[in-house]
């Protein structure tokens, strides 16, 4: 008996995808191990050349490396342990200068970036945006791990339960951004496990303008701060000069501290954040310095940047002058808080969206104090920095204070010509003398029926031909509103030509109605732009024909007064009664006979395609009557059938 085992198609394609996925996983965990070393590289580069320009060295390259993997871990936030003090105990050093800090984030967020473009570039199935975070995640706290470990062996070891914590949380945060900002910076909705309440708050259109508002808070606080310090540095520059000079005598040692010094600008300019907030800053024991007053008694170590502190004891003016920091920051998110089109947004939502941009520059005001102090040493040095919890609630009160005021007026300025009524000036104000119109200024009746049709009336008579007048159109049995200082004009009835007669060109031949007539039921075509109708005319009396713009392909429908001598019209040939006209084309024949027996022969050229004359041109001399522009082949088919009658 034999047995036979079959594959089927879905297990064969899932090993081919999953052969073809192991090799972009392994790409993405060496991506994310190499941006990790590039770190760690980079650092051990600096420290070897500081190590082998110092005239007097404590140690080997080993050491020299040793320092190199701890300063890699404390960028990250990891606090180390320096075990060489004056009274043998251990001291952590926990302030991480914050310029570090963007070396390992850029180099991770670069490595996941490009580990999603390299995967999508790929043929087939790639990795998931999961995948590729993850990937690259492992492969940088693979090196991190190894790092801790190294360094351990160090005169400045990390602590193990901070580094467990701090290298991952960095990692995590910058592949994110990586791969967020790889797959084109997408704004979905937050996963089902996320309570609907806060999805329905995220999802809310003034969050992202809050976010904005609150971002840019932040920021002009940190300028502000960087302000400050650096005004007092300049106002102390012999102090901050003295203690350069002291710290060491050699180029290597003074360039080490010129380094360390600009690495702690970040920090500096947080700490003036700090100060311009109120709560200021803590500087070991008791010592507290806020613009108010300098209390306590610092114990600090020799360095440039800790020669711009204000002097001790109370506030002066000039220390005051710090708290403008906050109120700029504060009229700053209240800018924010107001979108673009501010009129089609209610105070209200200004006003909350004002509250939720103060309640985020709390936020990363907070974040950003509790990433710039920590701890310097042991006994009085444990506390250096900001309290990062004083400093945020200050951050938010102070803009919540200045920037919903703000918001609400730059709200009413950008929407104070939405509430103005528009004041037309133009027809309106030329019928009535008035400015706005009949009733004066802020009446609304700029659309009204009346209205409208008088400025359609007055634009039509002033340009001539280009626009018809469509008021004989129209389907109901009454009128257009009568409007004072219009003149009424007759309405033209068109009359199309037999279509019967050999050469003729179709085309409607307008007839204006009589006073007092009524038109014959005929279909009405679709209006050709006319020239300005005449008004009331007499029986017979001359028609001066209006010649045709050049922009025409056909012959323009001419009024001609049609003499009425009854009321309804009747059928026949041509023909007409005592009652009326009998028909279409007798009331053609009987009005071109009567043009005739008034004005004599008809003199001038025929217009028209064919006859050397474009539509525009010159008419005859004076005093000449134009023949009708139906075409040259129209004129000579009318004329045969004059004849033949």
């Amino acid at each position: 008996m034999t047995h036979v085992t079959e594959r089927g198609p879905s297990s064969s394609a899932a090993q081919r995808s999953g052969r073809r996925r192991s090799p972009a996983a392994a790409a993405c965990v060496l991506g994310g191990a190499v941006a990790a070393g590039l770190g760690l590289g980079s650092l051990a580069v600096l420290v070897m050349v500081l190590w082998i320009s110092s005239p007097y060295p404590d140690s080997g390259p080993g050491g020299a490396l040793h320092v190199a993997a701890g300063l890699w871990l404390l960028a990250h936030g990891t606090e180390l342990i320096r075990y060489d003090t004056l009274s043998g105990v251990p001291a952590p050093v926990g302030m991480t200068p914050l310029l570090l800090v963007a070396l390992p984030v850029w180099l991770m967020r670069r490595a996941a970036r490009l580990a999603v473009y390299e995967d999508e570039a790929e043929e087939g199935e790639g990795l998931s945006a999961g995948a590729v975070f993850s990937a690259v995640t492992c492969g940088y706290l693979l090196v991190g791990a190894a790092a801790t470990v190294y360094a351990a062996g160090g005169p400045m070891p990390a602590n193990p339960l901070s580094a467990a914590w701090h290298v991952p949380l960095v990692a995590f945060v910058a592949a994110a951004g990586g791969v967020w900002s790889a797959r084109g910076r997408p704004y979905g909705p937050l996963p089902r496990w996320v309570p609907g309440g806060v999805r329905t708050a995220v999802a809310r259109p003034r969050n992202a303008r809050a976010l904005r508002a609150g971002s840019a808070g932040a920021l002009t606080l940190l300028g502000g701060g960087a302000l400050l310090v650096g005004a007092s540095l300049m106002w102390h520059a012999g102090a901050a000069q003295e203690s350069f000079l002291q710290l060491t005598g050699v180029w290597s040692g003074r360039f080490a501290v010129l380094l360390l010094a600009l690495a702690l600008i970040p920090n500096a300019a947080v700490f003036g954040a700090a100060y311009g907030l109120g709560p200021g800053f803590a500087l070991g024991g008791s010592a507290t310095a806020t613009p108010l007053a300098f209390v306590g008694e610092p114990a600090l170590p020799g360095f440039p940047l800790l020669a711009a502190l204000p002097p001790e004891g109370s506030g002066t003016p000039l220390t005051w002058a710090a708290f403008g920091v906050p109120v700029l920051a504060g009229a700053v998110v209240g800018r924010f808080a107001v979108d673009a089109g501010a009129e089609d947004t209610r105070f209200r939502e200004t006003a909350l969206t004002a509250v939720s941009g103060a309640l985020v520059c709390g936020l990363l005001t907070a974040l950003a104090a509790a990433m710039a102090g920590g701890p310097m040493g042991s006994a009085r040095l444990v506390a250096f920095g900001p309290v990062w919890w004083a400093v945020g609630g200050a951050a938010c009160a102070w803009t919540l204070v200045v920037s919903v005021p703000v918001a609400m007026v730059v709200r009413a300025w950008r929407a104070r010509g939405v509430r103005e009524p528009l004041e037309p000036v133009g027809v309106e104000a030329a019928v009535s003398g008035v400015p706005g119109g009949p009733g004066g200024p802020g009446v609304g009746d700029w659309h009204d029926r009346g209205a409208r049709e008088l400025r359609w009336e007055t634009l039509r008579r002033s340009s001539g031909t280009l626009f018809p007048d469509f008021r004989g159109l129209s389907s109901s049995p009454a009128g257009p509103k009568d409007v004072a200082g219009v003149v009424p004009v007759p309405v033209p009835v068109p009359v199309p030509v037999p279509a019967s007669v050999p050469g003729s060109v179709p085309g409607p031949v307008v007839l204006p109605v009589l006073p007092g007539a009524e038109a014959a039921p005929v279909p009405v075509p679709v209006p050709v732009p006319v020239a300005e109708p005449v008004a009331e005319l007499a029986p017979g009396e001359p028609v001066a024909v209006a010649e045709a713009a050049p922009w025409m392909s056909v012959p323009a429908p001419v009024p001609v007064p049609v003499p009425v001598r009854g009321g309804g019209a009747g059928g026949g040939d041509g023909d007409a009664d005592a009652d009326g006209v009998g028909g279409r084309a007798g009331a053609l024949e009987e009005a071109l006979e009567g043009v005739r027996a008034e004005a004599g022969p008809v003199v001038g050229p025929e217009v028209g395609p064919g006859t050397g004359r474009e539509f525009g041109a010159p008419a005859g001399p004076a005093g000449a009557v134009p023949v009708l522009p139906v075409g040259g082949a129209g004129a000579r088919v009318m004329a045969r059938r004059r004849r033949s009658t």
